[in-house]
């Protein structure tokens, strides 16, 4: 069957893809993938997280309980139990050996994708995320603040799902271009996602720069409430809106109880 939809509700769909969600009647995973089409319009980190998702509603593994919780651990499991999630063209990951162990390297040339690793957890009991990370350098064309520079060297998403759709919410930590330090802002298309900056600039292109995380302390931070359960981490090199070429390596991935 087909629907014919107006072109202003059209419009309001390309806006907030969120939107699709909860305007079938339908429920459940089916209706969540008939809505990804819409997802194609809109920005690569947006797509990113919705996509994440609606995996998290299908499908997902929780931990068994411990002091730390390896999300990744390449060097034995490779990139096993991570899932690709294409928006334009393919940034390529692949395995390779740097400064003596085995890590990802992800390189995008006007092209987004990234790489979801489905997992729930508590994120008052399991509050520090930790990984390393690196980039050739920034992408000059980018700006945190607008829907055309939404692209970036690096970063790692911890996705949050609500009991509905619209709900969902991400902490989004980037390389930033230019947004300093410390600093954060939503997301250009859509306040349910934030931005952080963890590193910013060029200072610290080319070297290795391992990172840790307050989750709990984040959420709070920037949505001014605890956090509900968590359900995936992600990392994502893309440059789809600028159209620039960017090269980031990532480490391996640990959620702890302790720093």
């Amino acid at each position: 069957m087909i629907f014919k939809t107006s072109y202003a509700e059209t419009q309001r769909r390309r806006e907030n893809p969120l939107v699709t969600f909860f305007s079938s009647r339908e429920t459940g995973c089916v209706t969540a993938f008939k809505a990804i089409p819409v997802l194609l319009c809109t920005s690569a980190s947006l797509r990113l997280c919705v996509t994440i998702l609606i995996c998290c509603f299908c499908l997902a593994a929780r931990p068994a309980s411990s002091e730390e919780i390896a999300v990744s651990r390449f060097a034995i499991e490779g990139i096993k139990g991570w899932e690709s999630k294409s928006f334009k063209g393919t940034t390529e990951y692949k395995l390779v050996q740097d400064d003596g162990r085995t890590v990802v390297k992800a390189h995008a040339k006007a092209a987004a994708s990234g790489l979801t690793k489905k997992i729930k957890f508590s994120p008052v009991t399991y509050r520090y995320l930790k990984w390393s990370w690196k980039i050739n350098g920034i992408i000059s064309q980018g700006n945190e603040k607008t829907k055309q520079g939404d692209d970036y060297a690096a970063r790692v998403y911890v996705v949050f799902p609500g009991r509905f759709f619209w709900q969902m919410r991400a902490l989004n930590y980037i390389w930033a271009n230019k947004l300093p330090k410390g600093d954060f802002v939503p997301n250009a298309f859509t306040s349910n996602a934030m931005l952080l900056a963890v590193e910013s600039g060029q200072a610290k292109a080319g070297q290795w720069v391992t990172e840790e995380r307050d989750i709990l302390a984040d959420y709070r931070r920037v949505f001014g409430e605890d956090p509900p359960e968590a359900g995936a981490i992600a990392i994502m090199t893309d440059t789809d809106n600028t159209g620039a070429e960017a090269t980031a390596w990532y480490g391996d991935i640990t959620l702890s109880t302790n720093r």
